[in-house]
């Protein structure tokens, strides 16, 4: 009996050991992808390219004014023309029609964007996920960098899973001073200094865009610089 016993104890370990990579589901292939959005650029991260993973895995549209993102990989999208300077607001309104259940995936907008077509792109993304956390994180020449790290925030809306939720997602640059918002709400704040420098951005200053993540489905309204 002891030795039974002791099989069901390794087998539950087993078990839980194996959980947390059982949740890192693995990015599918979208039918039907690719960029029509006039304009529009994108790029999956390095590690999903290295697995032969690209952009067209993945589907970006446009329709009557609201993009629609079917991701496949985690994924930067942008269009060249789109850039800011100085002082500015960058907002988009991010619908995710049913959330991914156990598995919640942050989508926002990157700032600060250089080399974007390259294998080094630098840029700094604020992103949400529909259980109430929000995440700062980037490239400085393709190397990930984290200003700050993943955290629940009582401004993030949360959806029950499979359910709906909106995040309206913004980044606002002033003098010395870039803020993400969530909701109307402040969620994260930096000095020029902790953004900008070695290992960081080459400038507040740049490309804007839109951050998915993996197997995410998305509508984002409204999206544009004030």
């Amino acid at each position: 009996m002891r030795a039974k016993g002791s099989c069901v104890v390794v087998a539950l370990v087993a078990l839980a050991l194996a959980a947390p990579a059982m949740a890192q589901d693995a990015d599918r292939t979208v039918k039907g992808g690719g960029i029509t959005a006039k304009g529009w650029q994108g790029k999956v991260d390095a590690g999903a390219a290295k697995q032969g993973k690209t952009i067209n895995d993945s589907r970006f549209e446009e329709k009557n004014g609201t993009f629609h993102i079917a991701a496949g990989s985690a994924s930067t999208y942008w269009n060249p023309a789109n850039t800011a300077k100085g002082d500015y607001t960058v907002s988009g309104t991010f619908t995710e029609p049913k959330m991914a259940a156990g598995h919640p995936h942050p989508y926002g907008i990157f700032i600060g964007g250089s080399n974007m077509e390259t294998d080094k792109p630098t840029y700094v993304y604020c992103v949400a996920y529909g259980n109430g956390d929000v995440l700062v994180r980037g490239f400085s020449d393709g190397t990930v960098w984290n200003p700050s790290k993943r955290a629940p925030n009582a401004a993030v809306h949360k959806a029950e899973e499979g359910g709906k939720v909106t995040q309206n997602i913004s980044w606002s640059v002033k003098g010395d001073q870039a803020q993400c918002s969530v909701n109307g709400t402040v969620v994260a704040s930096f000095a020029k200094a902790d953004l900008v420098g070695p290992g960081k951005l080459q400038s507040l200053d740049g490309i804007y865009g839109i951050r998915a993540a993996h197997n995410v489905d998305i509508l984002v309204a409204n999206f544009g610089k004030k």
